[in-house]
């Protein structure tokens, strides 16, 4: 059983060495732990300070990708390399690596494929007041979304199974953790959650930059993920409300015309009549979604099958080239003896 700790970074060279060395090298029911460093374009010493750690494995990316191809590149690289399950942590020494036995403990029990640590935010003395409302609703929103109980869904630090691992496609540019969470679950994968600690703060966070941009992005994300599997639920609310939204006007022009006054009041037929076309767009638009999400499904389940007979022959040992004798020759047979010549004797020199 391998394990590998992934840890994506960002010019970590000063908090690296601490998040490596509380890392523990061993683990009941885990024969190898390894580290693997993701590089997402650094400009200082993180490469020389992870080499001068002993990591064992570095991931380099020549620009920056964002933390979510980052994380993404590590997967893949993880599974290249036979992890059997990959655990993920920030390099900002944010989570307690103690806890990575803990994290790993319901995946080795063959009760959980994803685990996710919750940092239990409302105890974390650096969080804001509005930070801890914050991840409150937005866990409340994505447990809504992907049908879990996961109680810090924006939590970096996470383990996953080698299965898991290959069925993951993350396709956001900004942050994982949401995404990840709606996708496991619209994929019926088993999500646990275990408590873990967290240290005292390192450096500000780089993805919660600014508040609006903050809320917006996740927001999008949230959107964009639960559209993506659930597209005809999406696209008939919408038709369903814009042809509520029609239906108003169009029962008030009625009821003028009904009356004898129908005349002055053709702007709310034309206003109807234009949200309940807007509906009925909507409804075919989630009919057209829906058939290109079963489209995607297939495209996944190809892109999992062809992962899995990549990483199997990348893992499976070779095997030794068996050389088939050559096929015997016929006999040649001896040359004839010269023929004898009678009344002719040899001559002596």
């Amino acid at each position: 059983m391998k394990l590998i700790v992934q840890i994506p970074c960002l010019n970590e060279a000063e908090t690296l060495p601490q998040t490596v060395r509380d890392i523990p090298r061993a683990i009941d029911g885990i024969d190898t732990v390894e580290i693997m460093i993701i590089d997402d374009g650094s400009t200082d010493r993180t490469i020389d300070v992870a080499r001068e750690l002993g990591v064992d494995h570095i991931v380099r990316q020549k620009r920056n990708f964002g933390l979510a191809q980052a994380f993404a590149a590590g997967i893949e690289a993880g599974l290249s390399l036979g992890a059997d399950i990959i655990v993920n942590t920030d390099g900002d020494n944010q989570y307690a690596g103690e806890d990575i036995a803990r994290l790993v403990q319901p995946i080795l029990a063959g009760e959980a494929d994803i685990v996710i640590g919750d940092r239990q935010t409302d105890g974390i003395e650096h969080f804001s007041p509005l930070k801890k409302l914050l991840q409150k609703l937005g866990s409340g929103v994505v447990r809504k979304l992907s049908g879990t109980t996961v109680p810090d869904s924006v939590s970096g630090f996470r383990a996953y199974s080698r299965d898991a691992a290959m069925r993951l496609n993350i396709v956001s540019t900004f942050s994982y953790t949401i995404e990840s969470i709606i996708q496991a679950g619209n994929r019926h994968l088993a999500i646990a959650s275990v408590p873990v600690g967290t240290n005292p703060k390192t450096r500000e966070s780089r993805l919660f930059k600014s508040l609006p941009r903050f809320i917006e992005r996740q927001l999008n994300t949230m959107v964009r993920m639960y559209s993506m599997y659930q597209p005809l639920r999406v696209f008939v609310v919408i038709g369903l409300v814009l042809l509520l939204v029609g239906a108003v006007p169009i029962v008030r022009f009625l009821y003028f015309w009904f009356i004898g006054q129908g005349e002055g009041h053709i702007q709310s037929l034309v206003l109807g009549g234009m949200f309940t076309t807007l509906g009925f767009v909507a409804l075919l638009m989630g009919l057209l979604a829906d058939l290109v999400g079963f489209n995607r499904k297939l495209i996944e389940l190809t892109l999992e099958k062809v992962r899995r007979l990549e990483q199997n022959a990348h893992t499976q040992p070779s095997k030794p080239a068996t050389t088939s004798p050559p096929p015997s020759s016929p006999a040649v047979p001896p040359p004839p003896p010269p023929p004898q010549t009678r009344g002719h004797r040899a001559r002596r020199p």
